[in-house]
């Protein structure tokens, strides 16, 4: 009996010993928590952005330490991406807590010394032009324009294009951030595109596609601005959720489906722009995908003038001040940007629209840019359709400067 006792308590050792051989190699094997910011450095008041990876999964975080504590929720991969603006008062090194859990990391800002603090940000000014983000020419022409290059430059790309990682770098070359439209469909075909319907994309069809664009945005690193299926209210993409044999809910699931498997990727450094347009069959309230897959609130919006038998001129007060409203209380703290708007010459006084645009848009302490759609179109968008227009909007630019 004395026997199988000490043969009882070996095998007992033994046991534990393996079980702690499996314990230390699980525990080597995961992943160690990391957060980098971007700035890193900076006034005091900076806003900036926190991208971490190796964190619990699928669990609610928060940031503290800065002008306000901040929450978050990681991805299936323990990835998360965050916004947090630095104290006012912050001095020397500015330590950002994140909190996952049982998990915490603190990182820190360097507050440069003798830097004014951070007040009312700059509006920004943003263009898309015909030939796209690596068109330095076009880009040239507007900055010549307007007296400013342009800090965020707009680019479209649909669901055969690779992600554009050598535009990517032309733009932040610039000193630009990149806004990329990517548009689950094959541009120019049609309303009637049954192959990437919602419901396909929710279910995993372009599961590898989607995923090559989630590893080349993480491999990318830098920030930038990811507006995926944009003016989804509307009835004129295969994606609007009125068209296309698409039912209600299907595109929440697409968003929040596309959304994991970019992050998934490792793609901390995208932000999200949910961007309905103003005006369309279906309420954006059904549309939305919820507060822990969107980082930014977008809006297309034009003034039409008297170019369409349903249009009419309309001040940017009047064009934008309802939408805003509604996307407030759609996604209420989130900031907003105007991802495209431009006005016509006809019906009005284009000059004065785009002071009145600047201007008004500069009293939206939520609205942080705008993008200009610098084409002929449907009418001519451009911002130099007449010398006056160019004037107006380069001196409505340097007055907020």
């Amino acid at each position: 009996m004395e026997h199988l006792t000490r043969r009882c308590a070996m095998l007992g050792f033994g046991l534990a010993a393996v079980h702690a051989g499996f314990s230390a190699a699980s525990a080597s094997a995961a992943p160690i928590p990391a957060v980098s910011l971007t700035p890193a450095s900076g006034p005091a008041g900076t806003r900036v952005a926190l991208a971490g990876s190796g964190f619990p999964k699928s669990v609610a975080g928060t940031v503290t330490g800065g002008a306000a504590t901040v929450t978050f929720q990681t991805t299936k991969s323990g990835a998360f991406s965050a916004q947090a603006t630095i104290a006012a008062t912050a001095q020397g090194q500015a330590g950002l807590s994140v909190a996952v859990g049982r998990t915490a990391v603190t990182t820190s800002f360097v507050v440069l010394a003798g830097a004014p603090a951070a007040g009312t940000p700059l509006l920004r000014f943003g263009v898309a032009t015909p030939g796209g983000a690596a068109t330095g020419a076009e880009l040239d022409a507007v900055a010549d324009l307007v007296g400013e290059s342009p800090g965020i430059v707009l680019s479209y790309k649909d669901f055969r294009q690779p992600p554009p990682v050598a535009e990517l770098d032309s733009v932040v070359s610039r000193g630009a951030t990149p806004l990329v439209t990517w548009e689950p469909w094959i541009a120019g075909s049609g309303v009637s595109q049954p192959a990437y319907s919602l419901a396909r994309i929710a279910a995993g069809d372009f599961d590898p596609y989607i995923s090559q664009w989630g590893t080349a945005l993480a491999a990318w690193g830098r920030p930038l601005m990811l507006r995926f299926a944009h003016e989804m209210n509307g009835d004129w993409y295969p994606w609007c959720e009125a068209v296309n044999g698409n039912q209600p809910d299907d595109y929440v699931r697409a968003w929040r489906h596309v959304h994991d498997l970019v992050t998934a990727g490792g793609a901390a450094n995208v932000n999200w722009v949910w961007a309905p347009n103003g005006g369309g069959s279906v309420d954006p309230a059904l549309l939305y995908p919820g507060n822990a897959f969107v980082d930014t609130v977008g809006l297309d919006a034009y003034n039409w003038g008297t170019t369409q038998a349903w249009s009419s001129w309309q001040m940017p007060s009047s064009l934008f001040g309802p939408h805003l409203a509604q996307l407030r209380t759609i996604a209420p703290g989130k900031p907003i940007i105007i991802t495209e708007t431009a006005s016509t010459e006809a019906g009005g006084n284009k000059p004065d629209w785009n002071t009145a645009l600047v201007s008004y848009l500069r009293s939206q302490p939520d609205v942080t840019g705008f993008v200009w759609f610098n084409f002929t179109k449907e009418t001519d968008w451009r911002i130099d359709s007449s010398p006056a227009s160019a004037s107006a909007l380069a001196a409505a630019l340097a007055a907020r400067r």
